[in-house]
């Protein structure tokens, strides 16, 4: 995972997140997932491209029980974006880069 994925966790999740004036995609993963490491890398060539006009934020869901609970997380990774704090839309499994670009298309 690259150092430009902000680390999200039950504490800070509402002010990365829910406050947040940017969009957000936020991947709910988990150390142990093989297709989560998958996604993340997809994700990480992609942080760039969207420089000031979407954050990119990772959640741990053993880290952030509260927040995994809340969304109706049930599997690993899950993509929610985030526009004025509410989940705009998501998808579920390592899926690819045109697919993860046309859900951020929904909020950039």
């Amino acid at each position: 995972m690259s150092d430009k994925m902000i680390i999200v966790n039950d504490a800070n999740f509402s002010s990365e997140v829910e406050q947040s004036s940017l969009p957000v995609l936020v991947d709910f993963g988990a150390t142990w997932c093989g297709p989560c490491k998958a996604l993340g890398a997809t994700l990480d060539g992609m942080i760039d491209g969207y420089e000031g006009r979407a954050k990119f934020c990772y959640v741990d869901i053993q880290e952030a029980p509260t927040a995994a609970t809340k969304f109706g997380i049930r599997s690993v990774p899950t993509v929610i974006v985030f526009k004025n704090g509410m989940p705009a839309g998501s998808l579920l499994g390592a899926v690819s880069k045109p697919k993860l670009e046309d859900l951020l298309s929904v909020v950039v």
